[in-house]
């Protein structure tokens, strides 16, 4: 009795526990749907890399480096009653096609809201009368003017602007939204309010680089070949740094230092060495040329860029402003009175 409810106790154990043991054919089948799990897994990776793949390399085709976010993308040009109007807005048109971007013309009346006020505050003035209408009639001819070049050129859609301000404040408030502010000397100007000062103010006040055209001359295709002017200022980097889209472009780039006796502390033992490296870096292969500087290093830099046949000048800014006043730097200056090629400038 006791062997057999010793035996009778051992078969109620065994049938009390669940059965841990995997048969063989269902060892094969998990066997199997692990190895297809393993499979699914390593496919779906592959699958994945392959998507991250294509999708690079749509993007290098669809967005290259010169499309990331420095690409001009909003030009803004200034519109005004000059006899190079016609010739600034072409160059803008060509560059806003070239880069897929807006183009806006803004017509600054030069009737600041701060004259109107004047005599409505002491009645003993007497009261002022502008020729509101006609000033802004002069305005909209010329927006005229821009809107039929710019189609001319291939634009569909150019905006145009009339902004009631001062010709530069409003053009530096306007240049806030843009990529690029397009202007040239205002000589011939014949409205009441035209300021000849505008180009210097400008450069002076925006926040944006500034493109200046020649006031003669034709204007040919702009960022084939370039100088690049090179001195170690913070105005220097800047022009530059906002030019690189364009000089990934173009066929041929100078790099440019203007050298005298105080190079090696301004410029190192390599003058432009450095820079030379950055702009490399950025897939923009420079020539580096060091030459000596004269009486006046803007006469250097604009013999410079004639010997090497260049198009267009990438330069530093210098300048403040005194009252009413302009006090440019002495290349600055002469760059901008003698260029007979456009200026891509930056303060």
């Amino acid at each position: 009795m006791k062997g057999r409810r010793g035996t009778m106790a051992m078969a109620g154990a065994a049938m009390s526990r669940p059965d841990t043991r995997i048969s063989q054919a269902d060892s094969g089948t998990l066997f199997r749907f692990m190895s297809v799990m393993a499979t699914n897994v390593t496919r779906l990776d592959a699958h994945q890399v392959a998507i991250r793949v294509a999708g690079r390399k749509f993007d290098a085709l669809t967005c290259p480096l010169s499309k990331e976010l420095t690409m001009y993308k909003t030009i803004l040009v200034h519109v005004d009653a000059s006899p190079r109007l016609g010739a600034r807005v072409e160059a803008a048109a060509r560059l806003a096609i070239a880069n897929d971007a807006h183009l806006t013309g803004v017509a600054p009346t030069g009737l600041s809201a701060f004259m109107f006020p004047l005599s409505a505050m002491d009645a003993g003035m007497p009261p002022i009368a502008f020729p509101v209408a006609e000033i802004r009639a002069e305005a909209e001819r010329s927006l005229d003017l821009f809107d039929s070049v710019a189609r001319r050129a291939g634009l569909n859609a150019p905006e145009r602007l009339l902004v009631d301000e001062e010709i530069g404040a409003g053009l530096c408030l306007q240049a806030r939204y843009a990529d690029l502010l397009v202007v040239s000397p205002a000589a011939g100007d014949p409205r009441p309010f035209a300021r000849h000062d505008v180009t210097q103010y400008v450069l002076l006040h925006c926040a944006r680089p500034v493109l200046v055209l020649p006031a003669a001359g034709a204007i040919g295709a702009i960022g084939q070949r370039v100088t690049v002017a090179w001195n170690g200022s913070a105005e220097a980097v800047r022009a530059i740094t906002s030019a690189l889209p364009l000089l990934r472009k173009a066929v041929q780039v100078d790099l440019v230092v203007v050298a005298g006796k105080d190079s090696p502390e301004r410029y190192g033992e390599q003058p432009g060495a450095d820079i030379a490296l950055y702009l490399a870096r950025h897939g923009v292969e420079v020539a580096l040329n060091v030459v000596r500087g004269g009486d006046d290093d803007g006469e250097s830099l604009l013999s410079f860029a004639a010997d090497k046949g260049a198009d267009l000048i990438v330069m530093g800014a210098f300048g403040h402003s005194r009252f009413r006043e302009f006090v440019l730097g002495g290349a600055t200056r002469t760059a901008l009175r003698s260029s007979p090629i456009p200026l891509w400038m930056a303060h």
